[in-house]
């Protein structure tokens, strides 16, 4: 079984405008920047197909940006907004597990937009990243928060059956690593930040068939779909089951399929 997901680009940028709203919500919370007397240096932690990490170069216009994803279909489809920047800097890709990730020298922001909840116990790794930042830098992030959701809730109560246990065991709940919003401004605060964090619940209004399984399908249902990719019909009949339990959870309406989404936000200013 493979341990790793493997990530389809175009499937997960086919709700491009809906994930990227939480960034643009995190990025108006960011302050301004130390003055270093060198252009920024930032790095984006799960920058996935790049499409969010080339915005940071609209604020920050001379930055030199790098962008770390462990994912080589995600980089790949990331390498189309890689090179110089309008504003005199330039944006890279660089392979990393941002679970394993240290600074590989000093930055002035480090970013991550819904990555972290993939990586056990990342908070634990708030104070080497916080190490590489200058006096009045940043560590910005935000995560779903929406794992007891039954989009997701359903997901690991399906894994759990009888007939998908021993094949799938723990997929389902696999991402599920993420700090309750109280914790994480603890963690933060004891580490000598100012720190702000707060929650939001998104709802959107998604269309067509089965809508809310082809939100998670990329996403939450990545460790599935990679566990089941060499067994086409079980795949295909772990998708019916699956199908079926969020038609009830998610009725359609009128006007389409309300979707309620939260999402956690943390952005960590360093003591000067």
């Amino acid at each position: 079984m493979p341990s790793v997901p493997v990530w389809d680009p175009q499937v997960y940028l086919q709700h491009a405008d809906h994930r990227t709203r939480p960034f643009l919500d995190l990025l108006t919370r960011i302050p301004e920047l130390p003055d270093t007397g060198r252009p920024p240096r930032i790095a984006d932690l799960g920058c996935g197909p790049g499409n969010v990490t080339a915005l940071l170069a609209d604020r920050w216009l001379d930055a030199h940006i790098t962008g770390y994803d462990s994912s080589p279909e995600m980089l790949a489809a990331a390498a189309v907004h890689a090179g110089p920047t309008p504003g005199g800097g330039r944006l890279d890709f660089a392979p990393a597990d941002i679970g394993q990730w240290e600074p590989p020298g000093e930055f002035d922001l480090i970013v991550s937009s819904a990555a972290l909840q993939w990586v056990r116990g990342h908070a634990e790794s708030f104070k080497s990243w916080l190490e590489a930042l200058p006096p009045g830098g940043v560590l910005a992030f935000q995560v779903p928060g929406n794992f007891i959701a039954p989009s997701h809730a359903l997901l690991g109560e399906l894994c759990d059956t009888p007939r998908w246990r021993e094949r799938l065991g723990e997929q389902g709940r696999r991402y599920v690593h993420i700090l309750e919003p109280y914790e994480y401004l603890q963690r933060l605060a004891d580490l000598g930040c100012a720190a702000d964090v707060w929650e939001t619940t998104y709802v959107r209004l998604l269309q067509g068939t089965d809508p809310v399984l082809e939100w998670v399908r990329g996403t939450a249902l990545r460790p599935v779909l990679t566990a089941l990719a060499d067994d086409p019909r079980a795949q295909d009949a772990f998708l019916d089951e699956y199908r079926e339990r969020l038609r009830a959870a998610y009725p359609p309406g009128p006007h389409g399929t309300a979707f309620p989404f939260r999402r956690v936000f943390a952005v960590a200013r360093k003591a000067h």
